[in-house]
């Protein structure tokens, strides 16, 4: 008699913080507006919206800086609402790193573990050993002033971690760095909450950074969250025209039916026409669009046509379309076009 197969049970991760209803008023504007979340523990979550959505507000009323105009925070199941910040065991690095400019590298990185009257000979140890995290060991002598924006980012990081927060906190960390930099930190910060399993909240108004670095990314506009899932779970559905619109989408149309429909540019083939005609509008078959380029864009590896077209609605559109690089030239301006994509690569929009 065989032995039956048991399918292992799937859990779902503990949550290391909740804000259940949480809203943030200042007098007549409403930055946070009744928001529910969960932060997965040992995951990277980012808060990720353009200015003034209520991301970085979201950020200092679960650290304790900010108190809630209602709801509840949870940290670690406790009700921390009113809990102030040096209580709730958290890490944070601000977007100007706050280091202190007459303290050594290394005094820097055991300023909380002193405050928290760690014995000296642990509060060594567990600074080398941070440091050696963050690549930073042969400075642990020198002063901020003498380090790259990088290496004070590193040192920001290494001062948060070194007190074995619940929750690290990562308030814009990679603004203040040029293109290059950014980069690199984003697999740095990714390599370091990877090895130590750490919780991370990161505020991030670059969508490349959140899906680049999420394991749970939470989309927010006017105080409110938008969509909230895995990458692979959010950039494929957009739930709405806002979230399809941040994440770059850029092509939208008014189908027969009334409802709105996006694709990719990298996903819509432009097709000459040569005098012929094309079906128009968006169906189970796909969307085909009669148009005209109004500009090319060599790019390089590819190339980036602008089209403008009539959608099933009679409104104008402009559409783009990311066209791999040949050699030669696909079309022209002026060129009459088709424009398509397959049924399969449409995303339907809710309002």
């Amino acid at each position: 008699m065989s032995t039956p197969v048991v399918s292992p049970v799937r859990t779902a991760p503990r949550v290391a913080a909740e804000l259940r209803g949480v809203s943030q008023v200042f007098g007549d504007f409403t930055a946070v507006d009744s928001i529910d979340l969960s932060i997965a523990e040992g995951k990277l979550t980012t808060l990720l919206g353009p200015s003034g959505c209520g991301k970085t507000t979201t950020l200092r009323m679960l650290a304790g800086y900010t108190a809630p105009t209602s709801g509840t925070i949870l940290i670690d199941g406790v009700d921390s609402t009113r809990t102030p910040p040096e209580k709730r065991g958290l890490g944070m690095v601000f977007q100007s790193y706050a280091l202190f400019p007459h303290l050594t590298v290394a005094e820097n990185v055991g300023y909380g573990l002193k405050l928290r009257r760690v014995p000296t000979a642990e509060r060594q140890k567990r600074v080398l050993e941070t440091l050696d995290l963050v690549g930073l060991a042969h400075l642990a002598g020198s002063k901020p002033k003498k380090l790259s924006g990088g290496q004070q980012q590193r040192v920001a990081l290494a001062r948060a971690i070194a007190i074995r927060p619940t929750l690290l906190l990562l308030d814009e960390p990679l603004s203040n760095l040029d293109a290059r930099l950014r980069v690199q930190m984003r697999a740095e910060i990714r390599r370091i909450q990877s090895e130590t399993g750490l919780t991370v909240v990161l505020v991030t108004h670059d969508q490349d950074e959140a899906l680049e670095m999420s394991d749970d990314m939470v989309l927010m506009r006017a105080g409110r969250i938008m969509q909230q899932g895995s990458p692979q779970q959010v950039f494929p559905n957009p739930a709405n025209r806002f979230v399809a619109d941040f994440l770059g989408y850029e092509n939208f149309v008014t189908t027969a039916g009334g409802t709105t429909v996006t694709v990719r540019p990298e996903h819509l083939e432009v097709v000459p026409t040569s005098g012929g005609t094309a079906s128009v509008g968006a169906s189970a078959s796909g969307l085909a669009l009669p148009a005209t380029v109004t500009d090319v864009a060599y790019r390089g590896v590819d190339v980036l046509v602008t089209v403008q077209a009539t959608d099933a609605s009679g409104a104008g559109v402009r559409l783009v379309s990311d066209v791999r690089h040949t050699g030669q030239p696909v079309v022209s301006i002026g060129d009459d076009v088709s424009v398509r994509a397959d049924a399969g690569r449409l995303v339907t929009l809710a309002d």
